[in-house]
């Protein structure tokens, strides 16, 4: 039994063991199966599934930096971003306060027809500093919380940028891809109701980018709690929220890229105002510190100035605005740039104290014209120059040269004249009529008579109506009232009596389109043939009738033909009295070849600063006008194929003008 049992038992065992080696055959065989499947199944499915196309976000030209979330991205401007409304900060890199196209044009990067862009963000910065580009002037920034830099819109290899922009503002677009929104808790603090935040995902986002935006503000009974947690006081800017070592709830969400929606505006990091565009203008208040105003009157002059920062809506968008007080000597109290709202300014108003000594009027509106609307304190070129004189009285020294030389130098003078002299008193006034002779125009409307210190503040609304109103401003430097304009006519035997008739006309008409003075646009005329001659100069005569009269006077002189002798002639009988703050425009009329060397006079004319405008007729060389012309030299010559058809080019040449003109840096 016992030999029967053992080969029985053996034989299940056997068994057994062949039964397990099949499940596991049967096992690793469906394993095998499964893995085959699966691969297949894979590059089936890889194989269906297409890279999708990308495709450029459009912004219009108003979108500003910050209020995109994405670090780096393509977007596509549209065209007409070259205007002054789309403000800039900044020059190659952007305070993210900046619109995006208008920064992109500003650094040459699009012109203003549009197109694709590259945009990355950056840390901010510390001055970022205006600048005139391509036909936009940048503002200046003390400092800012973020920055940018922008360069041409080729997507770099293997960086993947979004389709869709995410939008800080709740008002704009958000992007549909990767967004996903969660609520979270907040850890409880004793004292406080834990209330459910609601977290937005945001593709790329960085525990780094997220400590930009501003926290939620506590309830107040966590103030107590946590000392982290108070809020700003109203005098700090907001943009030290980021300096500050904040408590963030849910750090570790923010580190695997979820921001609170709260913290996505950044609506409280832009500055409190941008000023009011309608009333953008550079303004010198120049006040009377001298020790016969007396302390009381001072300080209702301090609280005068006050009154029109705050009426004035004080930012970099709008009027900016500087304070000069004079006595003996004129003295900057701040620049244009030193404050950019009306809130600080009106502390740093408060501020100051009085100076004493005479009042010097005079030499402080000579110092403004020098020293004050500068690049470097704040001019901003394209806005015009106001400078308000404040007088006690009248001045103890004279403004008469010092205001026309002001004036000249494109700024507009308004005189407020407060308790002027009696009749008895008139003996005593170093100059007569000295507000007539020291602002912008004689017309009443630069000029305020104040019979009393204590009704000032009832000429704030009427002096900020009259600064404001930027078409008024005469004074202004404009394409059309800031040049001195020499006219090269040539009288060679080849142009002819008639002919010679014809070409005064064209400068009559072409003298026409200017406002003409003494102070403004002056007009001078040298004839040239072998010889030359000055027919009148920039001194001679300053009223349009004056001049259109000197024209028709003067008379044809035939000869030959030496053109290069005759720009000599100009530079030094005619330029060389042109007045330091005045364009020197050389407006050169020829119907012929000159029998000189026209290349070195040229030369010498661009080099000193004279922009010549060179007009061929007839028989004249294309290729010697291009010579003669600044350059670029189509923009400067033109080609008339006979005389009476040049008072087509009238229109022509102005535009040219007022285009070179418009293109440089302004006051």
């Amino acid at each position: 039994m016992v030999l029967l049992f053992l080969p029985l038992q053996g034989a299940i065992l056997i068994f057994m063991g062949i039964v397990v080696l099949t499940m596991k055959a049967s096992v690793i065989e469906m394993f095998l199966v499964l893995l085959v499947t699966g691969i297949h199944s894979n590059k089936d499915t890889t194989k269906k599934i297409k890279r999708p196309k990308f495709n450029v976000p459009q912004i219009n030209c108003d979108v500003k930096a910050g209020k995109i979330i994405n670090p780096e991205f393509v977007v596509k401007c549209p065209a007409g971003c070259q205007d002054p409304k789309y403000h800039v900060y900044g020059t190659d890199i952007y305070a993210s306060y900046s619109s995006v196209c208008g920064a992109a044009i500003h650094s040459g990067v699009l012109d203003n027809s549009g197109g694709k862009i590259l945009v990355r963000k950056v840390a901010g910065q510390s001055g970022y500093k205006g600048s005139y580009s391509n036909g936009i002037q940048s503002l200046s920034l003390p400092r800012w919380r973020e920055s940018f830099i922008v360069s041409e819109g080729k997507p770099q290899k293997d960086v993947t940028y979004p389709s869709a922009l995410t939008y800080s503002s709740s008002k704009s677009p958000t992007a549909k891809t990767g967004e996903a929104t969660k609520a979270y808790q907040k850890p409880s603090v004793p004292g406080t109701t834990a209330q459910p935040v609601t977290l937005m995902q945001v593709t790329g986002a960085t525990a780094s980018e997220a400590s930009h935006t501003s926290l939620p503000k506590p309830s107040p009974s966590a103030v107590s709690t946590t000392s982290s947690l108070r809020s700003q006081p109203m005098g700090h800017r907001s943009w030290e929220l980021g300096e500050m070592d904040l408590w963030k709830p849910g750090s570790v969400l923010l580190d695997a890229g979820f921001v609170p929606k709260e913290e996505l505006s950044t609506q409280s990091l832009e500055p409190v105002s941008q000023g009011d565009p309608n009333c953008k203008i550079d303004l010198s208040f120049l006040i009377d510190g001298s020790s016969g105003i007396g302390k009381r009157r001072f300080r209702i002059q301090k609280q005068f100035l006050a009154d029109v920062a705050q009426t004035l809506d004080i930012g970099p968008a709008g009027p900016l605005m500087g304070v000069v007080q004079y006595g003996d000597n004129p003295a900057a109290q701040f620049n244009l740039r030193t404050h950019m709202n009306s809130r600080d300014l009106k502390t740093a108003i408060e501020k100051i104290t009085q100076r004493g000594g005479l009042s010097n009027a005079g030499r402080a509106i000579s110092y403004v014209t020098k020293n004050f609307f500068s690049k470097a304190n704040g001019n901003r070129g394209g806005a015009p120059n106001v400078a308000v004189v404040i007088v006690d009285g009248w001045p103890t020294d004279k403004v008469e040269e010092a205001s026309r030389f002001a004036r000249e130098s494109g700024i507009n003078i308004f005189f407020i004249t407060i308790e002027g002299a009696t009749e008895n008193e008139k003996q005593y006034v170093t100059e007569p009529n000295f507000s007539n002779k020291a602002v912008c125009r004689t017309n009443g409307f630069y000029s305020l008579n104040v019979q009393s210190w204590f009704s000032l503040h009832k000429t704030v609304q009427p002096l900020v109506k009259r600064v404001c109103d930027t078409d008024r401003l005469a004074c202004s430097k404009t394409c059309l009232n800031s040049a001195d304009i020499g006219f090269v006519i040539d009288g060679s035997s080849s142009v002819g009596t008639g002919n010679f008739r014809t070409v005064l006309q064209f400068v009559a008409n072409l003298s026409k389109e200017f406002e003409i003075s003494d102070t403004d646009t002056r007009i001078g005329a040298v004839q040239y043939t072998y010889e030359q001659r000055l027919e009148f100069g920039f001194d001679d005569y300053n009223t349009k009738s004056d001049i259109l009269n000197a024209i028709k006077r003067v008379g044809y002189w035939s000869g030959g033909t030496s053109t290069g002798a005759a720009i000599n002639y100009a530079l030094e009988q005619l330029f060389k009295k042109s007045k330091p703050n005045k364009r020197k425009l050389m407006i050169l009329i020829t119907d012929g070849r000159s029998y000189d060397d026209v290349r070195i006079p040229a030369m010498v004319a661009h080099h000193k600063g004279v922009i010549t405008y060179a007009i061929g007729v007839a028989w004249a060389a294309q290729d010697e006008l291009e010579v003669i012309a600044t350059h670029p030299a189509n923009d400067h010559s033109f080609f008339v194929d006979e005389f009476d058809h040049l008072y087509k080019f009238v229109p022509k040449v102005i535009q040219s003008i007022c285009t070179e003109f418009n293109s440089q840096p302004r006051n």
